[in-house]
């Protein structure tokens, strides 16, 4: 378990399933704490258990089982009522609290036991749902951005996709990125592949393969970061649309035709 500190909240990271991973919010001082998609219920009752902590809540980005699979165990297991936060125009069971978007792609919750706002930023591609946590500079955006990579187009269109990948491009440089899957060096394999002279991400690869080296968690990035070595946020680079174009042999230059097309070499990578 890896815990990353803030200046208003502590992160833990609990690996789950083969590459997932389960965030625990927590706050100095405060005895409950919140997950983000708990699809293991039983590693985080674990670590409840284990550091005395009391459930308040729960946060979806979206509706995969991953994602979800523990929220029934985890309401069971608080014995009363807690916040279950998610889409609401997704079929997910259980869900207490449900946000909608529909009317704007931003919207604020409330997190009540810890008295703090949060930003919500609808995020369809991946699903049509998908939705992301802005939480006092930490983003938790479920399988929408990875470092170095960007979740597949389940549902939604490519240009939905680059949208919500821009929308949280736009985000300041040192927002940290909790996404939901160690994912990153596969990732970073395709990046190299599409942007092989990339300085940063020359550097980046090799800060996460030691880092993977000694089993420790390449997540959180950063948006910062993320602009410089994710392909999926430089579409509208000329070395991303040069690589891109010359791999399907094809002249394209908008950045949504772009991206599209690198999504598919992704895929088939």
């Amino acid at each position: 378990m890896q815990a990353i500190e803030s200046s208003k909240l502590k992160i833990t990271a609990l690996p789950a399933f083969n590459d997932n991973y389960i965030w625990i919010i927590a706050q100095d001082g405060n005895q409950s704490v919140y997950v983000v998609d708990p699809g293991d219920a039983q590693v985080v009752i674990d670590f409840l258990n284990i550091k005395q902590l009391q459930l308040a809540g729960i946060l979806i980005t979206h509706h995969h089982h991953d994602h979800t699979g523990g929220i029934a165990k985890l309401l069971a297991y608080a014995g009363h009522k807690i916040e279950v936060y998610g889409p609401d125009n997704e079929e997910i069971d259980n869900l207490l609290n449900p946000i909608s978007t529909q009317s704007s792609i931003q919207c604020q919750i409330t997190l009540k036991r810890f008295n703090l706002s949060v930003d919500i930023i609808a995020l369809p591609g991946h699903t049509l749902g998908h939705i992301g946590y802005l939480i006092a500079g930490e983003l938790f955006c479920g399988d929408t951005l990875f470092s170095g990579g960007c979740g597949r187009l389940f549902e939604g269109t490519p240009q939905q996709m680059h949208a919500s990948l821009m929308a949280l491009s736009q985000l300041p440089s040192e927002t940290r990125v909790y996404c939901a899957h160690e994912y990153t060096l596969a990732n970073l394999d395709f990046a190299l592949s599409v942007e092989p002279t990339n300085p940063e991400l020359l550097r980046y690869h090799e800060l996460c393969q030691d880092k993977r080296a000694k089993q420790v968690a390449t997540i959180p990035s950063s948006i910062g970061t993320e602009r410089n070595i994710n392909p999926f946020l430089r579409c509208n680079t000329g070395t991303i649309k040069a690589s891109v174009n010359q791999h399907f042999m094809k002249n394209v230059s908008d950045p949504v035709d772009t991206f599209a097309l690198l999504r598919q070499w992704k895929d088939n990578f």
